[in-house]
């Protein structure tokens, strides 16, 4: 928080984002909105698992050190934890949306129009774009997976 001890120069830059979203200011610390740090216990854990997911498909720990990706059932693992971390990424970007929707947007609606968009909607929506890619992406060679060797997939586009 601006004055803490700790505020400049390694978090300076959250002080504009602590007044486009009083989620993240004083307003929530000073009525002890227990969100943001419930929301911070999660992202910890998320960010354990992209870890994860992040280390299987470098290759590392597989022995070969390669740097291309597990097979087999490391290879599921990895595959599950990324398509899991992806879910919770959009899970809770929603979250957070519907709780400014259902709270009367008293975190953001102070905000211009122009402010909102360019400082609010537009980097919180890449939290909705790239887990939605990553999820198609990582929920489709699941299934590819569990379809099992006997059948085959065409995802080649005919233009007649």
């Amino acid at each position: 928080m601006p004055g803490g001890a700790l505020h400049y120069p390694l978090w300076a830059p959250y002080e504009l984002y602590g007044r486009v979203d009083y989620v993240y200011g004083w307003k929530a610390w000073n009525e002890r909105n227990g969100f943001t740090a419930a929301q911070g216990m999660m992202n910890a854990l998320e960010t354990g698992m992209y870890l994860v997911y992040a280390w299987g498909v470098l290759g590392l720990g597989c022995g070969n050190g390669n740097g291309k990706g597990a097979e087999g059932r490391r290879g599921a693992m990895v595959l599950l934890v990324g398509f899991a971390a992806a879910v919770m990424t959009l899970s809770k970007t929603v979250l957070y949306w519907l709780n400014e929707y259902y709270s009367g947007f008293d975190n953001i609606g102070h905000n211009s129009t122009f402010d909102l968009v360019l400082l609010w909607i537009i980097p919180n929506g890449a939290w909705l774009v790239f887990p939605s890619i990553m999820i198609y992406t990582l929920g489709s060679e699941i299934i590819d997976g569990l379809a099992g060797p006997s059948t085959e997939v065409d995802r080649s586009i005919k233009v007649e």
